[in-house]
């Protein structure tokens, strides 16, 4: 099944009965179908070239890219940027909004402006910490958390009205995101942190690296105990690992992130290390693709954005589906 018959590239789908976007992406989750989205590593550049190589390593193999928002803390393009110019070539982008550097003058300013370009759909953040990134002298913003952000971007859609209450002539027709980690202590909060951000107006849910299967089974059960997968569509995290030696430090130093000891040992006891997280991630996804409600998987390939496309095709996570991709 395809979702891309606008005439020109990024040009608008009609918005279908029940659905709040004009996007794909959208479209894909509500026909019952496995979703694929990932990650587009932002450059340190003001080239648009270097934008375009990397989102064409998705091409044919993911149904949106998410556009991440200086992620830990760390300054490169920033995810407007790079939505403006991928929209722009028909992909369907996730803008990633972050409540630590905009206040919500800047974030209202924000949605319409990425909505005006053609993303439908929004993640919205609270964001790490400045200390964390290679600017801790920043100053963070935190005038909203993701929660209460969720909450705006729905209010601009429904009400048609900022905040103020000011009303705004044409709303933005957004899918909503939101950001959940089943391997954080408490860990028997995580379920209900999530009803707060479906609750806010959250519609899809994207996990953090799922590593430990068991644990987010008793997480995906919690969730459906609470009713939550009949009002949101969850996309299991994963990704591939480039060695143990990476695995070891991500774990130490990657704020949220799980790895058992089970998975180093599997990547150290290999031949090719490298080849075996990818291995490592395909043996994920067809574990969690087998639990009930997860609607997709968000692969995170941080510097092996290559091998996205061996990781889907080997996984047969599409089932035969053909994603959009750019007419040559």
């Amino acid at each position: 099944m395809r979702f891309d018959d606008e005439p020109v590239p990024g040009e608008r789908l009609p918005i279908l009965p029940g659905h709040t976007s004009h996007g794909r992406f959208e479209r894909i989750l509500r026909a019952g179908k496995f979703a694929v989205t990932a990650e587009i590593a932002p450059p340190d550049s003001a080239d648009p070239d270097d934008v375009f190589a990397r989102a064409a390593l998705f091409d044919g193999y993911v149904d949106a890219i998410n556009a991440t928002d200086s992620s830990g803390a760390n300054c490169h393009m920033s995810s407007m940027g790079i939505c403006s110019l991928l929209t722009r070539r028909g992909y369907a982008m996730i803008l990633q909004q972050s409540c630590r550097d905009r206040n919500r003058i800047a974030m209202q300013g924000d949605i319409l402006g990425a909505a005006a370009m053609g993303v439908c759909n929004i993640l919205c953040l609270s964001g790490d910490g400045v200390q964390s990134g290679d600017h801790p002298e920043a100053k963070p913003v935190f005038d909203m958390d993701s929660i209460s952000a969720l909450g705006m971007v729905r209010h601009m859609r429904e009400e048609q009205q900022f905040l103020s209450g000011r009303k705004i002539d044409s709303p933005p027709r957004l899918f909503l995101g939101a950001a959940a980690n089943p391997f954080a202590p408490p860990l028997d909060f995580r379920p209900h942190r999530m009803a707060k951000k479906i609750a806010a107006g959250a519609q899809f849910i994207q996990t953090q690296y799922c590593f430990d299967v068991e644990r987010f089974k008793t997480f995906m059960a919690q969730v459906r105990d609470l009713g939550l997968l009949e009002k949101a569509y969850v996309l299991a995290g994963v990704g591939p690992l480039a060695s143990a030696k990476a695995a070891d430090w991500i774990r130490k130093n990657v704020a949220g992130v799980y790895i058992p000891d089970a998975v180093i040992n599997r990547l150290a006891g290999a031949q090719d290390q490298k080849q075996e997280g990818v291995d490592l991630c395909i043996d994920l996804i067809e574990q969690v693709r087998e639990i009930e409600g997860v609607s997709g998987v968000h692969i995170m390939a941080y510097r092996m954005e290559d091998r996205i496309g061996e990781i889907v095709t080997r996984s047969n996570t599409l089932d035969g589906r053909e994603p959009w991709q750019p007419t040559p």
